[in-house]
């Protein structure tokens, strides 16, 4: 159940994000315009950020490389701490703290107690 939640919570933020994309990549550096981060940089991150959240979020609902998901997810959760305390957003952190310590959870557990995956489907062949 843990694979699934926080899969589909990375899968919804990609999928909705990806519909208004130029929408949020420009928030974003709007919203970073302050920051110490380079503003190519950050509006770069807004584009693919979408892209990523969708990818690894769409990995882990299936349970495909699942470890390989959990640990990008934990880095891009790592990411988004640095990149909120940039522009001093600490009511983010708490929701990327969470997202982090499901990543970290599920990197420990996965193996243990998966029962449904494509990771455990091709394992059996």
């Amino acid at each position: 159940m843990t694979r699934l939640a926080i899969g589909t919570s990375l899968f919804g933020h990609g999928l909705v994000r990806l519909q208004k994309l130029d929408k949020f990549g420009h928030g974003m550096a709007a919203l970073f315009q302050h920051s110490i981060l380079p503003q190519p940089l950050i509006l770069a991150f807004g584009y693919c950020l979408p892209f990523v959240e969708f990818g690894i979020g769409l990995l882990t609902l299936t349970g495909l490389w699942t470890r390989q998901a959990a640990v990008a997810g934990a880095l891009l959760m790592i990411l988004l701490i640095f990149g909120s305390t940039t522009v001093e957003q600490w009511d983010g952190i708490s929701t990327q703290l969470i997202h982090l310590a499901f990543f970290v959870g599920l990197l420990i557990f996965v193996d243990r107690y998966d029962s449904w995956s494509l990771d455990l489907a091709l394992r059996r062949q």
